[in-house]
């Protein structure tokens, strides 16, 4: 699987993706994120052999390379998931091949359910840990939390400055496709959850065994089973990140903004 990675690496060099300080994976609805990048490149998923298209809605399934306040970025928007029968080596080849390339860091972004009821929905939350239910794994050498604790403070940060409410918790990531049940949920909060989805878990692992320093940030778009008054539908989430997209826009572009000049 290595030599898989490896080969995107290669893609994306070639195609002109590389020299980012930072890549940034943009979940379901959140993707306009790239449309802000100045002298943006663009190349589709099926420009590159190593990618797989993601079949999910919402995903536009390309990545985006310019820079954000003078930094250089490369957005992946659009991601593959277990659900559509792909392998945690392949979930995770993007974030590897990034780390390969030398990018150094990682803002992984999703759309999930929220476990909070007080929480105003949608809402932004800083994933502090995860709990990773999926029962496969990417790496063996990870231990205790991915996410970076400088890298968390930052996003605190940029919050402040941008104006923004950034909730903090545990995201909990499951294979899906479909929705929890409403006992499921029950679980969850009492295994410390705040918010969960179906991706990001894995990408945080491989990301964070590869090298990189790892942050993420959820868009909770919808309560979860048992809080919510009605039945789940994507549609949905991808409205709730729309609406959340000028506030994620300015957290993004403010801990862009905040990043060390070396890692």
């Amino acid at each position: 699987m290595s030599a898989l990675h490896e080969g995107l690496a290669s893609e994306l060099e070639a195609a002109g993706l590389g020299g980012a300080e930072i890549l940034l994976v943009l979940g379901s609805g959140l993707g306009s994120f790239g449309e802000r990048l100045e002298d943006a490149r663009s190349v589709s998923f099926d420009a590159l052999p190593s990618v797989p298209a993601s079949s999910v809605p919402g995903h536009a399934g390309r990545f985006l390379r310019g820079r954000v306040g003078g930094r250089e970025v490369l957005c992946q928007q659009g991601r593959v998931h277990l659900y559509e029968g792909h392998s945690p080596e392949v979930v995770t080849r993007v974030v590897r091949a990034a780390a390969a390339l030398g990018v150094p860091r990682v803002l992984l972004t999703n759309a999930a359910g929220g476990l909070e009821r007080e929480w105003s929905l949608p809402a932004l939350m800083r994933v502090t840990d995860h709990l990773d239910l999926t029962a496969r794994t990417p790496v063996a050498e990870v231990s205790g939390s991915p996410y970076d604790l400088t890298l968390g403070g930052l996003l605190e940060e940029a919050a402040t400055r941008a104006g923004v409410l950034l909730h903090a918790g545990a995201y909990a990531g499951l294979v899906g496709p479909g929705y929890e049940t409403a006992a499921e949920i029950r679980w969850l909060g009492r295994l410390g959850a705040s918010a969960v989805g179906m991706s990001t878990v894995h990408e945080a692992l491989a990301a964070r065994g590869s090298g990189m320093e790892v942050a993420a940030v959820s868009c909770i778009t919808n309560p979860a089973a048992g809080i919510a008054t009605g039945p789940l539908n994507h549609e949905e989430v991808v409205e709730a990140g729309l609406r959340a997209s000028a506030d994620f826009a300015a957290l993004v572009e403010a801990f862009v903004g905040l990043l060390p000049a070396d890692p």
